[in-house]
């Protein structure tokens, strides 16, 4: 079994220390508990609604900023892992919504957030590379940020390549939807995860900053699709992963949810171009 640790907390905007002691103490929180695995929130070190791309040029770091080493000590004498966001200070100044694996013997992965959502847009740049797998003592884990799950193709190709945990570091911020229903983001998480046999663990920032009420869709979701563990925050999502659930595939006698694919077929249902029926003029090539 592995214990995974999904944090739910309200990091300030742009107060780097703050930030990283508000981090280390969930860590240490999580520790105690004996998490194996412990996801952060989407930019958990800078917050999230920046006034400016200016005001994010002013937090943004590298992944030799003094942060990184501050969660390893935290991690140190442990075998877990850490994903945590942070707003990453790329080459010629690019800024990056980036998630970072890393261990007590330091970073193993760092992903930059291809599907950029809303505002992101006008600071940062999004992603050129494929999500990371990265082997753990936790397990073969996959990383995305926050819209980056709500792209069937982004989970689908993680479990193609093996992933058995993916986990998601997300600001998702607070949208109407009928009394008694999970929020649409936590049910894309929960069709990702049954649909491909994976364990998906979102770590969803709570509190309001500067007039944007957040989710606090912190969850933990099994591969069958259901929560094993959620928390509105602030607080830790808690749950043991039995992951030779996420390795086998199989869905009944007949069926395999991996082995049953046919991309022959999806390949000639895909078309050429991206088009909107609503402006043909925005058609792209795909």
């Amino acid at each position: 079994m592995t214990a995974i640790a999904a944090v739910s907390c309200d990091p300030r905007i742009a107060d780097l220390k703050a930030n990283e002691e508000l981090s280390c103490e969930a860590i240490r929180s999580a520790l105690q508990r004996g998490a194996e695995l412990i996801v952060l929130p989407e930019l958990v070190t800078s917050g999230y609604v920046f006034a400016s791309r200016e005001e994010a040029q002013e937090v943004a770091i590298k992944p030799d900023h003094p942060v990184f080493e501050s969660w390893k000590r935290t991690l140190a004498g442990t075998r877990a892992t850490l994903v945590a966001g942070f707003c990453e200070r790329g080459a010629g100044g690019a800024l990056y919504n980036s998630a970072a694996i890393l261990t007590a013997d330091g970073i193993k992965a760092v992903y930059r957030k291809v599907h950029l959502w809303d505002r992101e847009k006008l600071v940062f740049e999004p992603g050129a590379e494929p999500p990371p797998i990265v082997e753990t003592s936790a397990g073969r884990l996959g990383v995305l940020v926050c819209y980056d799950l709500e792209f069937p193709e982004m989970p689908r190709a993680l479990s193609l390549r093996g992933a058995e945990i993916i986990a998601v570091p997300t600001n998702w911020p607070l949208v109407p939807r009928p009394a008694a229903e999970h929020p649409p983001e936590v049910i894309a998480g929960m069709a990702a995860a049954r649909s491909n046999r994976v364990f998906i663990v979102c770590a969803d920032r709570c509190g309001p900053e500067r007039g944007v009420t957040f989710t606090g869709g912190t969850s933990v979701i099994d591969p069958d699709g259901w929560l094993a563990a959620s928390v509105p925050g602030p607080g830790i999502a808690f749950a043991d992963a039995d992951l030779e659930r996420a390795r086998n595939k199989v869905i009944g006698p007949r069926n395999d949810v991996l082995a049953d694919r046919v991309p022959a077929i999806y390949d000639e249902m895909s078309p050429h171009y991206a088009v909107n029926p609503l402006r043909p003029e925005e058609t792209q090539r795909v």
